[in-house]
């Protein structure tokens, strides 16, 4: 089925919404497995299915827009795993010492394996896409954030603009997207007349992009419009774990220039990670969900009871993710897995416990969470 027959088809939509990560994408990616297998099963065992087939939108923030581009292009979840486990040393290429001021990782490896992947001439507008595809990144240059899809209903992928966002690499916008500070140098892409330098989509509030997506599917100026409702809208939101760094110890005097450095950036993002997923919660009827805090808890409405700030829900909602805490990691029956060795954006050497991860939390994902989208 072509991207425009797709769109207006008849029907309910699904949305598939993937978190920024970096390597612990591969706990996304041993959730997606389950997930295509399911589905594959559900809707006639063929061996060629793929979620493509399935989900009409697909999104991602940084290491998740690289599942998700990969994913609209047809791919199956095995091929990203492979992709994944052959070249993520090559995507954490170390830097060299003079250029560690500015950034971990080169990044060369990186766009040569994306350019070599996805094409170097496939454009945001290709017809090689199969599924509506939005990825996040921050444009550094006018200090906002990027939420770019190839919805050809949008404003700014009319054909009839110079800076007409379709026209841009594929390749670059992931990477753009993938472009995280300290790890990876900016990405500079030039759009219609002007020059802008990109970096990861992790530090805008949509790392987790699940909202941002389902507003961008339904609100009037981005001109798709799809219906509202239980039944008519499936999100699947997927995060790569999470890993609060608490600390019952900390005294004022802790908190200095360079403990507000480090630690900053990441309390930000993981509070707007957690608004994205509550808002989902708040308006959709959720299925599944860890507990988001312990006065909100997990606000699955298993009695029917929780409509409000919505008389009606708006979707269905499912979210699949781990916190990659002591206490958080035992839960999932993983205590000889250590925090420390999960926890990192770059512990490529840990790749096999980050499967273990998410193949426990893919035990969560049942036919029930599907059962009104088939």
């Amino acid at each position: 089925m072509s991207l425009q027959k797709k769109i207006d088809s008849d029907g309910p939509k699904r949305i598939l919404a993937l978190d920024g990560g970096g390597i612990r994408g591969m706990i996304a990616v041993e959730i997606l497995k389950e997930i295509e297998e399911l589905l594959r099963e559900e809707t006639g065992g063929d061996k060629d299915f793929v979620l493509a087939d399935y989900f009409d939108y697909i999104s991602g923030t940084s290491t998740g827009a690289i599942i998700a581009a990969a994913l609209s292009l047809g791919w199956s979840v095995d091929k990203i795993h492979n992709f994944y486990i052959k070249s993520g040393e090559q995507m954490f290429d170390k830097a060299s010492l003079l250029k560690k001021f500015k950034y971990q990782y080169e990044d060369e490896a990186l766009k040569e394996m994306l350019m070599k992947e996805f094409g170097s001439d496939t454009t945001l507008g290709s017809d090689k896409l199969r599924t509506l595809l939005m990825m996040v990144m921050r444009n550094a240059t006018t200090d906002s954030p990027w939420p770019v899809c190839n919805n050809p209903g949008a404003k700014y992928n009319s054909r009839k603009r110079d800076d007409c966002n379709l026209e841009l690499p594929l390749w670059q916008l992931v990477r753009a997207s993938t472009a995280a500070p300290v790890y990876f140098p900016p990405e500079k892409v030039p759009i219609g007349k002007h020059n802008f330098v990109f970096v990861d989509g992790g530090i805008t509030t949509y790392n987790n992009p699940s909202f941002q997506t389902f507003l961008m599917a339904t609100l009037g100026p981005y001109n798709l419009g799809w219906e509202t409702g239980e039944d008519k809208l499936l999100i699947v939101s997927i995060g790569t774990g999470t890993s609060p760094d608490a600390n019952a110890d900390l005294s004022p005097n802790q908190m200095n220039l360079l403990y507000n450095a480090t630690s900053l950036p990441s309390a930000l993002m993981f509070a707007a990670l957690n608004e994205q997923d509550l808002l989902c919660r708040a308006f959709g009827n959720c299925l599944c969900g860890d507990e988001l805090d312990r006065e909100v808890g997990d606000l699955i409405d298993t009695e029917g009871t929780m409509k409000r700030p919505a008389s009606s829900k708006l979707f269905t909602y499912v979210r699949y993710n781990a916190e990659l805490s002591r206490d958080g990691l035992d839960k999932l029956g993983l205590a000889r897995i250590k925090p420390e060795d999960v926890q990192k954006l770059d512990s490529v050497e840990n790749i096999k416990e980050l499967q273990e991860v998410g193949q426990a939390v893919a035990k969560k994902v049942t036919r029930a969470h599907f059962s009104k989208f088939m």
